[in-house]
């Protein structure tokens, strides 16, 4: 390109004889090089460069480092081929004017590069966006750094690092990326198709699709519901509609337990549910409802708690009270195993989870409004450990 002026010309006196010629040193002339490359032996058919880039398509050329065999991102691509072949190199053209065509066409490919790198980081977040990657915002839960039960207790599967140590923390059973780790007890549970393990700071949580495949279970029972017990998680559902359950037990006609979200007067809620008959009659279930609280996209820390002595169900919302029902008929001890994501209603799994969960711990004591409090805070006392724990954080 030029700007309709062609600049004045200066000729230069003509090199020495066996001069390099123009300011390189004296010797034979190269062989293959071209506009500043190193001499070599040149290259066969359409192998050469050409304006700059290295020879054999290698790197990308105008001093960018040659990054073994990639291709060059300019070259045009052939559909259904892959990268198309460097084309054979231009003759070089001995002139004392600049190539003002290969100067405007080196500026117009670094414009195309950087566009190419700004709409490449755009798709990425997108991409990112689409695909519903959730992240929780860590929380003193009675388990981070500082928490009062920090420590696992030792146990048959392998042994947990300190959960002070973050880096060292795995959330699966060694060579099984499918089956997460109890911490505490001999209760792994194993991960469906789509529900999955993935990042949450330094440590791990399991995020679901809202589908069939979006649950995880265990080998057998983990609570016995005929017994006081304390179950509590760390949550965040981005299902916007219908029934979310994220822990329950039993895989027959019915439940034993359900905690999670239903729709209560059209709006979503978070929920315990037990169930005192056989059948899984809604004559028979006792529910605990916290209505008020934001439960879609909210990271949520949920506790359940059933007294088997005083006969009543409460569940707190980030360790407060929401709500308490009392006369509670014992609990129907279903059969099967405990499940994350999903919940058995009159023989048909119900529920699927969308949204991620982590920090699920059993205890088998009924916590009172205080300890429930002191957990949120992570200063629950040393003598109180879960049975079980699973993703801790």
């Amino acid at each position: 390109m030029t700007d309709a002026v062609n600049p004045p010309r200066n000729p230069q006196p003509e090199p020495a004889p066996g001069s390099g010629g123009y300011g390189f040193p004296p010797g034979p002339p190269a062989q293959g090089g071209g506009y500043g490359f190193p001499p070599g032996p040149p290259r066969q058919g359409g192998d050469q460069g050409g304006y700059g880039y290295p020879a054999g398509g290698e790197g990308y050329g105008y001093g960018y480092p040659q990054q073994g065999q990639q291709p060059n991102p300019y070259q045009q691509q052939d559909a259904g081929a892959g990268w198309a072949p460097a084309q054979p190199a231009q003759p070089l053209i001995s002139s004392s004017q600049p190539d003002w065509e290969a100067m405007a066409d080196r500026s117009a490919a670094e414009r195309r590069r950087k566009k190419l790198w700004m709409l490449g980081g755009g798709v990425t977040v997108l991409a990112l966006l689409a695909g519903g990657g959730t992240f929780f915002l860590l929380g003193s839960d009675g388990d981070g750094p500082g928490g009062a039960d920090a420590q696992p207790s030792t146990s048959a599967s392998p042994e947990p690092v300190d959960s002070k140590s973050p880096a060292g923390y795995t959330a699966t059973v060694e060579g099984d990326a499918t089956l997460l780790r109890d911490s505490y007890g001999k209760a792994g549970i194993r991960l469906g198709p789509d529900f999955q393990v993935g990042p949450l700071g330094k440590r791990f949580q399991i995020v679901g699709k809202g589908n069939a495949n979006s649950y995880a279970q265990s080998a057998e029972p983990v609570v016995d519901v005929t017994k006081s017990f304390t179950v509590t998680a760390r949550v965040y559902s981005s299902g916007a509609k219908g029934s979310r359950i994220a822990i329950s037990q039993g895989d027959g006609e019915s439940f034993s337990f359900e905690l999670g979200v239903n729709e209560v007067g059209g709006k979503q809620a978070w929920i315990f549910r037990v169930q005192t008959g056989d059948k899984g009659a809604a004559a028979t279930t006792r529910t605990v409802t916290a209505e008020g609280p934001t439960v879609l996209k909210t990271p949520t820390m949920l506790m359940a708690t059933y007294d088997a002595e005083k006969k009543t169900i409460a569940l707190y919302v980030e360790g407060k009270k929401a709500g308490e029902t009392t006369q509670v008929p014992p609990i129907w001890q279903a059969p099967g195993p405990l499940q994350l994501g999903r919940s058995k209603h009159h023989n048909i799994w119900t529920g699927a989870w969308q949204g991620a969960l982590h920090n699920i711990k059993f205890y088998d004591t009924a916590f009172t409004p205080e300890q429930a409090a002191a957990y949120k805070e992570g200063k629950l006392g040393p003598e109180t450990k879960p049975a079980h724990a699973w993703l801790l954080t």
